[in-house]
């Protein structure tokens, strides 16, 4: 089975009714992963819609390629890290848009590849570059967790995983180096506070999450993405931006209502509350759970 017939994009019907997806459209899925949200926007715009998918994970692409291929010349696919998309749209003479998605999530491709370091579930190296390898990716993952003093990387773990246990789990972590793998890493935390009984999440979950935001600036280029988005949109555009926790949730939310109020506002609020997965859609691909949809149209 191949990763693009595994992969479910998320939050898929919800996505193409916010972005008010017609024919003729000029689309940018600027987080594009392995091409599921991006196919549905193409079916969706036939005869003539045009789409652009950006991504910064060069084997990703190549699988969205696989799966756009059929399509022809409406799509096309280039490189591009997130807070370098709005530059790419413009070369690729597709602007004014009139939709943008941004899944922020991990794809089931990275998570499913433990030679990639993503998930604690499988051995692998201690990486979680999204650009595998990008020479612009200045920390790595294994240098975070055997170089950084304590304090630093309970810090880290802290602000970016949101973990209350930050300072237990860096001492542990700094008196079990040198760590070489996810699963050394995995069982320091562990070993740190333990696994909660009836738990859902895995106690090393927050703590992934936070290298892999330090190592590929995430939030960083997100926010950088959003604050450049409306120029490459046309009035009345729509943007769409799936997020998985609760820091990228929150710069969107910000954002969002920055750009919808005051004397000049740019964007107006399309979803009042955040949206959320379906139970239907959460049973059958357990992964989207913790996914939140918010839309705002440009003005």
């Amino acid at each position: 089975m191949t990763p693009s017939s595994q992969h479910i994009p998320v939050m898929l019907n919800e996505a193409l009714t916010m972005l008010d997806v017609r024919p003729g459209g000029r689309y940018l899925d600027a987080t594009v992963g392995l091409g599921g949200h991006a196919q549905a926007i193409l079916n969706a715009s036939k005869p003539d819609g045009r789409l652009l998918g950006t991504d910064a994970d060069p084997d990703a692409l190549a699988t969205a390629s696989r799966r756009l291929e059929s399509i022809g010349d409406r799509a096309e696919l280039r490189r591009s890290w997130l807070d370098a998309t709005a530059q790419a749209a413009v070369e690729a003479q597709i602007t004014p848009l009139d939709g943008v998605l941004c899944d922020l999530g991990v794809s089931s491709l990275q998570l499913d590849t433990p030679e990639r370091g993503f998930s604690f579930q499988s051995e692998g190296p201690l990486d979680m570059q999204l650009g595998q390898p990008d020479r612009s990716q200045t920390v790595t993952a294994h240098q975070i967790i055997n170089e950084w003093p304590t304090d630093e990387l309970a810090n880290l773990i802290y602000d970016y995983g949101e973990e209350r246990r930050s300072r237990r789990i860096a001492r542990t972590i700094v008196g079990q180096r040198p760590i070489e793998t996810t699963t050394e890493l995995a069982q320091a935390v562990v070993d740190a506070v333990g696994i909660r009984p009836g738990s859902r999440m895995h106690p090393a979950t927050r703590v992934f999450q936070a290298i892999r935001l330090e190592v590929n600036r995430e939030l960083e280029r997100l926010a950088s993405f959003l604050a450049q988005v409306r120029g490459i949109m046309r009035i009345g555009g729509r943007l769409v931006v799936i997020a998985f926790h609760s820091l990228e949730d929150r710069i969107v939310k910000q954002f969002l209502r920055d750009q919808s109020s005051g004397s000049e506002p740019t964007f107006r609020t399309l979803t009042r509350r955040v949206l959320r997965p379906s139970a239907a859609e959460i049973e059958q691909n357990p992964r989207a759970r913790s996914a939140r949809l918010r839309a705002a149209e440009a003005i």
